[in-house]
């Protein structure tokens, strides 16, 4: 919102702009949470898509590939696995403090964790988007056979088979990917982002 020139002098209006942006110039991170396989990245791919479409630029932060890079050298512990999202969770919040759009894409199986993650972005700006995904059908999308693995016991500490994964108990959004397509998923969460004032029609 443009203050007029008899409400404030003009370097003071430039700094209150500055410091508290519209809300459709703020930025915000999208967090997806699911099971290992339950459509997180695909959703998160065609909703970038989409994002550049408008104009906007987007950071994608991957489960997968921050693990090779950002948290190289993490295992699967719960220790190690909380230290791998609040990794991402303090990129994803200086990118947003920033005025950046992020999406992230990560199982992130603990509530609590999650929750750290939220306050650390700001509840403001924090979307969390729940793929909802049944186990068995996760397990049919598995094309690297890690499901597999961890039900012969050959991978210890899989999330969903002997871990637990806790499911939001209130997320911003949930998509239920055996009802409905990667594309009109996406939509439905830019449909959101514009009721939310994060993005103009």
């Amino acid at each position: 919102m443009n203050l007029p020139d008899w409400f404030t002098r003009p370097e003071v209006a430039e700094i209150l702009a500055s410091r508290h942006p519209a809300r459709h110039r703020q930025g915000f991170c999208l967090w997806f949470t699911g099971l290992s396989g339950a459509g997180k990245s695909t959703i998160g791919e065609v909703l970038t898509v989409m994002l550049l479409e408008r104009g906007l630029q987007v950071t994608v932060m991957d489960g997968d590939v921050v693990r090779t890079h950002l948290s190289k050298g993490l295992g699967f512990s719960r220790e190690d696995r909380d230290v791998n999202i609040r990794r991402i969770g303090f990129v994803a919040g200086e990118i947003v403090r920033h005025g950046g759009r992020v999406i992230c894409a990560a199982v992130s199986p603990y509530r609590s964790t999650r929750n750290d993650v939220r306050n650390m972005i700001g509840r403001d700006n924090f979307i969390e988007v729940f793929v909802d995904t049944p186990l068995e059908v996760c397990e049919q999308r598995d094309t690297k056979g890690m499901y597999a693995k961890a039900r012969r016991g050959e991978i210890k500490g899989f999330t969903g088979i002997d871990d637990p994964y806790e499911p939001p108990v209130s997320p911003e959004l949930t998509i239920k990917t055996i009802e409905q397509s990667a594309e009109a998923a996406a939509q439905a969460i830019i449909v959101f982002l514009v009721k939310e004032r994060l993005l103009v029609e």
